[in-house]
């Protein structure tokens, strides 16, 4: 690992994948999925889908030879071309996800990261460089150092 480079695609996906070991992503997935139901963003784009769905479907009158699958379809495309769900996911991670990357994630992937990277398996907080600082519209990166590799892992 000494021989890799900061940046290196090889090192990035050996941290990934040790994170992914370390069952961090599905944490966070729960985390965030535990919350996404009660908050605003969620809620409004919800009530936006039904009444697309409901206006789309009061324009259809129900029969037997009635194509449930092609309707069904039909309004999912139409959904999807609405451009609604990608504002509406936007809302929903700027909610439920960007405060808990500062307080939540970052320092559980950087102690991860930092376990990892260090020549022993163990890393004492003192011992650790200081962090770049990031604004809300840059990512986080950790300039993370083992014996002659250093690399930028970005949250």
């Amino acid at each position: 690992m000494s021989a890799l480079h900061p940046g290196d695609p090889q090192l990035v996906s050996m941290i990934v994948s040790h994170l992914k070991t370390e069952g961090l992503f599905d944490q966070f997935r729960r985390d965030c999925l535990a919350d996404v139901d009660t908050k605003p963003a969620y809620l409004h784009l919800r009530q936006r889908v039904d009444n697309f769905v409901s206006n789309h479907l009061a324009n259809h009158t129900w029969s037997p030879q009635l194509n449930k699958n092609q309707l069904r379809n039909s309004i999912r495309q139409l959904v999807l071309q609405s451009g609604m769900l990608e504002q509406g996911v936007d809302r929903i991670v700027a909610q439920v996800v960007d405060p808990k990357v500062h307080h939540s994630f970052r320092p559980q992937v950087e102690r991860v990261v930092r376990k990892f990277l260090s020549p022993n398996g163990h890393v004492e907080e003192d011992e650790l460089p200081p962090l770049a600082p990031a604004s809300h519209d840059q990512p986080l990166c950790a300039s993370l150092q083992r014996s002659n590799t250093s690399v930028c892992v970005c949250v």
